[in-house]
């Protein structure tokens, strides 16, 4: 998952193509599917412009990504003590399989970072990031969810 705005853009040649577009304001690929958001404008005048680029990046074979650019946060970033791991396990698939589809149909999306003392931190990206309901979304859909399914996640917080 990268998030791209215009000052980032050379680090994708497709998200440089679609900053190229009047009122492109940001760009995020996630896992499947690619959100981008306006700054303004109509978005049925934008559309055929932003599908079409798409369309063309990945006919033209050139990479998601550069070379130069970081790679989406690794496991290896992810923190929780080793007595917790079937914890966490049950965790990130309630999230892989719950809480992502839902989160990415806003544009957005939201990974695992790490679990202590009953504690789960989430990292929201794209669309999400910012978002005036993504306070609400973590402590009242997301938090819910995890208790329900695994009594001893007591808070989720962001990262």
């Amino acid at each position: 998952m990268t998030s791209h705005r215009r000052d980032s853009a050379a680090q994708s040649p497709l998200a440089a193509r679609l900053f190229d577009i009047p009122n492109v304001g940001g760009v995020f690929f996630g896992s499947d599917f690619i959100s981008v958001t306006k700054t303004e404008g109509d978005w049925q005048q934008m559309k055929p412009a932003i599908l079409g680029a798409i369309m063309e990046h990945y006919m033209s074979g050139a990479p998601l990504l550069t070379g130069d650019a970081n790679p989406s946060e690794a496991a290896a970033d992810e923190f929780f003590d080793a007595k917790d791991a079937e914890t966490v396990a049950t965790i990130k698939d309630l999230i892989e399989t719950r809480v992502r589809p839902a989160v990415a149909g806003d544009g957005g999306d939201i990974t695992f970072r790490g679990y202590k003392e009953g504690i789960v931190y989430l990292n929201m990206k794209g669309a999400c990031s910012g978002c005036p309901s993504s306070t609400a979304t973590l402590k009242h859909g997301i938090q819910n969810l995890l208790r329900h399914f695994v009594p001893d996640v007591v808070e989720v917080r962001p990262m």
